[in-house]
């Protein structure tokens, strides 16, 4: 019997390296994807001494167009046999579109959009011939929120949600269940807060553990559930967000609130 793998892009740090983490836990090998190459082969180590399972660590840059079938090829070279495939891999800006760079601009659509959707073209195809397979997407609680300086970004997560929605209903009758993940603000470097602000928002269900939402995320996803918002405060806002004008928006925006 082949061994099988979970498969983790940007799990050099945060998010994605508590998803291998939660996996090597429950006796999956991995294969562990980031453009760090130090930060990823630490992380590939302190997995194998920990958790006993086995550990392929791939460098690559996600953000180009052939990095999709670059890794899917690698893996079929390597006989590594995905079972699971979680795509983390992401970038944020806190930017208005166009002040923004256009090599970043092109990083996130593809790194958001491209990537995840080609490896899922990919990958599902073997699932689906196994009649057996997991994804999980990482969307946004922005997906439901379009405000300014999120333009790109929270427009790429609303991709990742209608995706993986779509793509649920058409992969569950072939055995394999697509589950997106909408979480808030998470307790990683990516949004530079001070200790302060982050133990605040972590005391009011603002921010939650990247430990957490990887534990909630990949028990969603063994559940066959096709969407999970992690969060009471984070449903609240999405609801809130929406239902304001689009003259308040602007108004926030003129008096330098966000």
């Amino acid at each position: 019997m082949e061994k099988t793998y979970a498969l983790i892009t940007g799990a050099s740090s945060g998010i994605g390296y508590q998803y291998a983490r939660v996996m090597a836990r429950k006796g999956y090998n991995l294969v562990i994807v980031s453009n760090e190459p130090e930060a990823l082969a630490e992380k590939a180590e302190s997995i194998r001494k920990e958790f006993g399972v086995e550990v392929a660590d791939i460098e690559m840059d996600l953000g180009k167009q052939s990095a999709a079938k670059n890794l899917y090829d690698s893996c079929k070279e390597r006989g590594l046999e995905i079972e699971v495939l979680i795509n983390n891999a992401g970038v944020y800006h806190d930017r208005d579109f166009i002040k923004d760079s256009e090599g970043f601009n092109s990083l996130i659509l593809n790194l958001h959009v491209y990537t995840p959707a080609m490896l899922m073209y990919y990958f599902c195809q073997d699932m689906v011939k196994r009649h057996k397979g997991y994804v999980l997407n990482m969307s946004s609680i922005t997906s439901d929120i379009a405000v300014q300086r999120l333009a790109t970004y929270s427009a790429t997560k609303v991709f990742l949600k209608n995706f993986s929605r779509c793509t649920h209903v058409e992969l569950r009758p072939e055995g394999v269940n697509v589950t997106c993940v909408r979480p808030g603000a998470v307790a990683t470097d990516l949004y530079h807060l001070s200790p302060g602000a982050l133990k605040a928002g972590l005391l009011t269900g603002v921010i939650i553990t990247p430990e957490r939402l990887a534990e909630k995320g990949v028990k969603a996803m063994f559940k066959g559930r096709a969407r999970i918002t992690p969060g009471l405060v984070s449903k609240l806002l999405i609801v809130l967000v929406k239902i304001l004008p689009t003259w308040s928006l602007r108004l926030v925006r003129k008096l330098g609130i966000f």
